[in-house]
């Protein structure tokens, strides 16, 4: 006697994007299939300076499991790599460091501070700690803590994967990305 499969009705699977559906195909736009393929896919690169970093491993680890989004692929070379976390304090000496780091990322590519210290400067509101790497590069999402707790990474991986959905495949070539780019003195 065979038993019927029991699904998990609290997982939550990728959207078929919107189209036109018939026997044996399915006609969709380019761009939204390409935002689903960005969304599920994202390739981390963690530059951990301090105690956010260790919180990022465990966020990594099997009872988080950051792997499940798509993101078992941590890289170390900014240049295979689409996502750059922002984990603790940051020394201005390390300020062109990370925005050499941020540079050599090919595009599209997206930020995360991770912690009051990437944030803000944390509790080191010192001459030697940057107070807030949007100082240096721009930052598509913070997470709030000191540190924070795995959670809260994940929640800001998240809001990253809806960022990466909804942003269109031309809107890096829009006269208002470049200015901002501009702004950071990055061409």
């Amino acid at each position: 006697m065979e038993r019927p499969v029991q699904y998990n009705n609290k997982v939550k699977f990728a959207g078929i994007p919107e189209g036109y559906m018939g026997e044996g195909f399915m006609a969709t736009n380019f761009e939204k299939v390409v935002s689903l393929a960005r969304k599920n896919s994202i390739w981390p690169l963690p530059f951990a300076t301090s105690c956010c970093g260790i919180e990022f491993m465990a966020t990594m680890a099997s009872h988080y499991d950051l792997a499940r989004f798509g993101s078992e692929r941590v890289g170390f070379s900014p240049r295979q790599c689409d996502l750059l976390m922002v984990m603790g304090t940051i020394a201005k000496k390390m300020g062109p460091v990370l925005k050499q780091v941020y540079v050599q990322m090919a595009e599209p590519r997206w930020v995360i501070a991770v912690g009051a210290c990437a944030s803000s400067g944390g509790i080191f509101d010192t001459y030697s700690v940057l107070q807030g790497i949007d100082q240096v590069i721009p930052v598509d999402v913070y997470v709030p803590g000191c540190p924070p707790r795995p959670e809260a990474i994940l929640d800001g991986f998240m809001k990253i994967q809806e960022l990466v959905h909804a942003e269109g495949l031309r809107r890096r070539n829009s006269d208002r990305y470049k200015d901002l780019m501009e702004s950071y003195g990055i061409q």
